[in-house]
């Protein structure tokens, strides 16, 4: 999968939620000779309405100054934002979204990537992935006009259920073609977070860069070693606004990480709280025991598709999705009397002590 997604990454380089990670990275460094000694660079700045943060660790005879790190990461995300933003109004995901119904357009291989991608995470998870659950999320007040003052009519609420189905989004592989079967409205914001991490890693991997973490609206791609020579460690956060701290502790070589969660982002309307997260397949926001989920994948785009899945899904249809794809993931649930936490086999690998 990871190279997979370096190749179509590589042509959004050419063409120039709340989560709950936090980094357990040691910084000081080992003693070393001058000429050993790595190189850190601490990038940062803003993207797809989020910040991004970046540590790379720079070893041996690379060269690249960190400003032109700094102007080519920036570059690249403008591509990419020009590429997938629903707010930008010549994108070409916006150019897509404008087009008639029944008619064909070719997009860039890096569009028809991310399309193809979740599509397969859509299906995998019978539709708790869905690039189109748009109209959905607007009315229940998670979009540009605000919040509601009051709950959705079912009326209301049948007529946006109408508009949504990654189904009606057909892609043709062989002419790189998308064409929909109903007026729906695509947006990538489950995805493209993940996505923008790993364009980075591509980006870092053409100049020679093994070494970095790069956090993106809290999604994450990492690789080799920090500044210490030690794999970094990322941390899960107790999912709740009230009691903080680290609860868990990954170590991932190479590969992304995602968390998906409900508990920062929602509105309350007559004394009933609503999640930002909607089910596809009911219309609403989702009401399960589930708190928060962190899935590792191979890429970051992959984790955060599939921790959105299974955010969606639940405590237990979501970890039967893990359990039967292999999956790592890691569950947070509520209970009774605070917090229990469970985990797929494929994420024992990733634990580490805190």
């Amino acid at each position: 999968m990871m190279r997979t997604i370096c190749c179509f990454l590589s042509n959004a380089i050419d063409k120039a939620s709340p989560v709950f990670l936090v980094s357990l990275c040691c910084f000081s460094l080992l003693a070393c000779t001058p000429n050993d000694q790595p190189r850190v660079y601490r990038l940062e700045g803003r993207t797809m309405g989020t910040t991004y943060h970046i540590t790379a660790v720079l070893r041996g005879s690379q060269s690249v100054a960190e400003n032109t790190l700094q102007m080519d990461v920036d570059k690249l995300l403008e591509n990419v934002n020009q590429i997938m933003s629903t707010y930008i109004p010549d994108s070409e995901l916006s150019m897509l979204n404008q087009l008639p119904v029944g008619q064909a357009i070719v997009v860039s291989q890096p569009l028809f990537d991310i399309l193809e991608m979740s599509e397969r995470v859509s299906v995998l998870s019978g539709s708790a992935f869905d690039v189109t659950v748009g109209p959905l999320v607007n009315l229940w007040g998670f979009g540009p006009k605000g919040l509601p003052t009051k709950k959705p009519s079912q009326q209301a609420l049948m007529e946006a259920r109408s508009r949504v189905g990654h189904q009606f989004v057909e892609l043709d592989i062989n002419k790189r073609q998308v064409s929909k079967r109903a007026e729906v409205y695509i947006d990538l914001s489950a995805i493209a977070k993940g996505y923008g991490a790993d364009a980075i890693a591509v980006l870092f991997l053409r100049y020679g860069i093994n070494d970095y973490m790069i956090e993106l609206g809290g999604e994450l791609a990492v690789a080799g070693k920090n500044p210490a020579g030690i794999p970094w460690r990322i941390g899960v956060e107790q999912p709740t606004l009230v009691q903080t701290g680290v609860v868990e502790a990954v170590s991932v070589p190479s590969g992304g990480i995602a968390t998906s969660g409900d508990y920062r982002n929602y509105f309350e309307l007559e004394g009933k709280r609503y999640s930002h997260t909607i089910n596809p397949n009911t219309g609403v926001p989702i009401e399960h025991t589930l708190a928060s989920v962190t899935v590792v994948a191979e890429s970051a785009a992959m984790a955060d598709a599939l921790a959105t899945a299974i955010n969606v899904l639940g405590p237990e249809a979501g970890y039967e999705l893990a359990l039967k794809n292999k999956v790592a993931a890691y569950f947070i649930i509520r209970h009774e009397n605070g917090f229990i936490s469970k985990s797929s086999p494929e994420f024992e690998q990733y634990r580490v002590k805190l």
